[in-house]
């Protein structure tokens, strides 16, 4: 009976171990894609003139957006969708590390270059109003999966 009650206990036991969930993974496990810096670059640059020639302020670019952007291009790339799972607890680290007021997010996959990750979020109202919200912050992560396919991640805030 001792026997049965240990193994059953370490069977909970394991279980509890080795499962999580989507909101639970942890980033040691995700492998890391490289940056596509020249389209991130242009993203950038393309966003900040689709802005200016709204009468809008350009954006600064934000290291530490920048390294939540890319936590999260690594998390998609493993997961093989677009997401914006646990986008929350990236905008309540941001808010805290910065003292951000407001913090969106944009994301992309399968466009070609910065060009048409642009075209595509123009396309959408909701992408565009992010890009053209009043945010004063910014950082974009592009990353390339084994197969070619390119990421976006796209962070803003306001500070």
């Amino acid at each position: 009976m001792k026997k049965r009650m240990r193994f059953a206990f370490t069977a909970v036991f394991m279980c509890l171990l080795f499962s999580c969930s989507k909101e639970t993974v942890n980033q040691e496990d995700i492998p890391v894609a490289v940056n596509m810096v020249a389209v991130e670059n242009d993203l950038l640059q393309l966003v900040n003139q689709h802005r200016n020639t709204l009468g809008y302020p350009g954006l600064s670019f934000s290291a530490v957006a920048y390294d939540y952007a890319n936590a999260h291009t690594d998390y998609m790339i493993s997961t093989g969708t677009l997401s914006h799972h646990n986008f929350s607890a990236r905008a309540s680290q941001i808010t805290s590390e910065v003292n951000a007021r407001a913090v969106a997010e944009n994301v992309a996959k399968d466009y070609s270059s910065a060009e048409k990750a642009l075209e595509g979020w123009l396309g959408s109202e909701a992408h565009r109003k992010t890009m053209e919200g009043d945010f004063s912050h910014t950082a974009v992560s592009v990353k390339q999966d084994a197969n070619g396919n390119l990421y976006f991640t796209q962070l803003f805030y306001l500070q």
